[in-house]
């Protein structure tokens, strides 16, 4: 076997597939976390099926309103054509004509934009939910050695049901530390012995290192190689991947040092993508996290508490601290007018401030003597 070419890692770079309680961090708000995230990404699904089932009913509209107008064209042409001479028949053939050309228009262009929507739909990211949803009952296994190369879109497919069957077969197999016990494994369970049960293993990386797991994922790790390099070898040697792993474990248990430095290094590598893309992951949800805190922290006018507060001066920064509003008063009267009225309407906005009824009113009595002045 020769792997001289090292392994694609892009094969895995859009997935992400994992439940949401797998993450953990003792410095984010775990709880909240697996509800944000999970909210976050079925309203984004909800959003794009919104969006796919808007454009195909736009399309069906436009060819009823299409068909509508050149089923007037003709009955206005088919009288033009018995001699009726008449300019507001004329002007309405015209007119219709123009709507004819216009809707044949539109309708290319939401024609168009389903295309876009479905190849967009495609390279969509595969996660707990797309995962579980009903409707793939693909087979699972590749029985001829040599395939014509999978459609996108089967793929996706395929890689659904065969994570929600053999999920448990898949983890018990990562944690397998013999060689020989890897074999037999396989040789019991041979419909592992694919792509889809690598992909799965580098998922289970990705959720163990989050948790910072880091033995566990590097455990992975290492079985999610060991499938890769029997993949590798089946595509050498064009035959069944489930026919050549025994080869593969004869060859490991006694190859030569520069077959086994090639493995580490590829294992190396697989574990350096792996830390990025838990990183990655995390530094995202985190900040989803901290959005939504914003987003709840929002005062009235619009504006974030925390934002208007640091950008206060000191003064009344600290009279805020002591919940003093005495103090907060003399701190605005310092203050030049326009710059004390700026600082007051921001901390309103925000809900730091909420005045009195007569405060209110005078606030607003202020704001249309500027208007008048102006």
């Amino acid at each position: 076997m020769s792997t001289g070419a090292g392994i694609d890692y892009s094969v895995w770079d859009h997935i992400y597939v994992s439940d949401d309680e797998d993450v953990t961090n003792p410095y984010v708000d775990t709880p909240s976390l697996f509800r944000m995230r999970h909210r976050t990404r079925l309203e984004r699904m909800a959003e794009f099926q919104q969006r796919g089932e808007d454009l195909e009913n736009n399309l069906l509209e436009c060819k009823k309103l299409l068909e509508e107008a050149q089923g007037r064209l003709k009955e206005l042409e088919e009288g033009r054509n018995e001699g009726e001479e008449d300019e507001e028949r004329e002007a309405e053939i015209k007119k219709v004509q123009g709507e004819v050309r216009k809707l044949k228009k539109d309708e290319k262009c939401f024609e168009k934009m389903i295309e876009e929507y479905r190849r967009e739909e495609k390279k969509l990211p595969w996660d707990v939910d797309t995962i579980s949803k009903e409707g793939f009952s693909k087979s699972v296994l590749n029985i001829n050695p040599v395939t014509k190369e999978e459609i996108e879109e089967e793929k996706v497919e395929k890689h659904k049901t065969f994570a929600e069957k053999y999920k448990k077969e898949i983890k018990h197999f990562g944690m397998l530390r013999r060689w020989g016990d890897s074999q037999k494994y396989l040789s019991d369970n041979p419909h592992l012995v694919c792509e889809e049960t690598a992909n799965c293993l580098v998922v289970i990386c990705i959720d163990f290192e989050i948790d910072e797991k880091h033995a566990l994922m590097e455990q992975v790790a290492h079985q999610a190689i060991v499938m890769q390099f029997i993949l590798d070898l089946a595509r050498t040697l064009k035959v069944d991947a489930r026919g050549c792993f025994r080869e593969f474990f004869s060859k490991i248990q006694t190859a030569d040092k520069p077959y086994l430095d090639e493995f580490d290094h590829e294992l190396e590598l697989l574990k350096e993508r792996i830390r990025s893309c838990a990183q990655m992951r995390m530094a995202s949800a985190v900040k989803e996290l901290e959005e939504e805190e914003r987003q709840k922290r929002l005062g009235p006018g619009g504006l974030d508490p925390v934002e208007v507060y640091e950008s206060l001066p000191k003064d009344m920064q600290k009279s805020f601290d002591e919940k003093n509003i005495q103090m907060l008063q003399e701190a605005i009267r310092k203050l030049d007018l326009e710059e004390g009225k700026y600082h007051l309407r921001r901390c309103i906005a925000s809900g730091l401030w909420v005045p009195e009824s007569g405060e209110s009113d005078d606030e607003k009595e202020d704001d249309e003597e500027d208007e008048e002045e102006d």
